[in-house]
């Protein structure tokens, strides 16, 4: 599997994002926590050193799984976890970025993954979604975990669902060594902050890397595009495949964690990191049209 890396800890580039272990929209535990749990030792055993996750998928769901599934932790697995975040009652996602609740978060990440520190912790900002100023500052959110870092508890910090401004800042102040913001073949909308980490060196981390069903598109919007279709069929593979593999070819520090609950979905997106698209193959790809959010 090809390799890249996080901050400069070498990694594989596809990996796996841990989110749709728990029940639906990541809330409550899984109707089968034993094939939860397969998934995570497949992930590993094939090559997965990478596994991204939250104490707010669940919550308090899914990190216990990767503990009971993977503990003790095999040499060279990263866990990058995410904090600034919470769920209510029903489920929703509600800010939580006072310094003070950010170190309660990596504090409950270090318990429930049993380890003595996190590997990368990206702080989730809610800038995009309450662009009114009412989060805390970020100059204070990264001090906390600034000082965190220098206590040993983080090795590394990224940010998460954040605009062009504060990645910015985050790597001038913080040291920031990776961006993790939606992005695919049916939303580029965030480009120019994947140019950024391309100057900056950084990894760019792209969650729904192929589309959402919420946000724009997903794999029937995939399907459905003549464009990508072509090539899926030049190449022997799915168009989701094709998805992720056009990820892939954007830049050498593009890290994939696509989610799944499923072995054979799993494979699939693995496989999608064997996948070598040519200029033409690209060309081709970059007639697809983007999707509108909520289609």
């Amino acid at each position: 599997m090809n390799t890249s890396f996080l901050g400069d800890k070498p990694v594989h580039r596809v990996g796996f994002g841990a989110m749709q272990l728990a029940g639906p929209n990541s809330f409550g535990p899984p109707a089968d926590p034993e094939a939860a749990k397969a998934v995570l030792r497949h992930a590993v055993a094939h090559g997965v050193d990478h596994i991204d996750t939250a104490q707010f998928y669940g919550p308090d769901v899914v990190n216990d799984l990767i503990r009971e599934a993977l503990h003790p932790y095999p040499e060279g697995l990263r866990l990058a976890t995410k904090v600034g975040a919470v769920r209510d009652e029903q489920g929703a996602w509600l800010p939580s970025g006072a310094p003070a609740d950010l170190e309660h978060q990596v504090e409950q990440n270090l318990r429930s993954l049993r380890v003595e520190r996190l590997d990368l912790v990206n702080l989730r900002r809610f800038e995009r979604d309450i662009p009114d100023g009412t989060e805390p500052p970020l100059e204070d959110q990264l001090g906390a975990l600034v000082e965190l870092r220098e206590q040993g508890k983080i090795d590394m910090i990224g940010i998460s669902s954040a605009n062009a401004d504060t990645v910015q800042a985050a790597i001038k102040t913080a040291g920031i060594v990776s961006v993790q913001n939606a992005y695919s073949i049916l939303n580029r909308t965030d480009d120019a902050i994947l140019r950024l980490c391309r100057e900056h060196g950084i990894a760019f981390v792209p969650y729904f890397p192929l589309g959402s069903a919420i946000g724009s598109g997903g794999p029937k919007h995939l399907a459905a595009d003549p464009h990508v279709s072509a090539v899926a069929r030049k190449h022997g593979v799915t168009p989701t495949q094709v998805a992720l593999a056009w990820l892939l070819a954007q830049d050498e520090r593009v890290l994939l964690i696509p989610g799944t609950s499923s072995i054979g979905h799993l494979e699939e997106n693995l496989a999608a990191g064997e996948i070598t698209l040519d200029a033409e193959d690209l060309a081709l790809l970059d007639k697809v049209e983007p999707v509108p959010l909520g289609a």
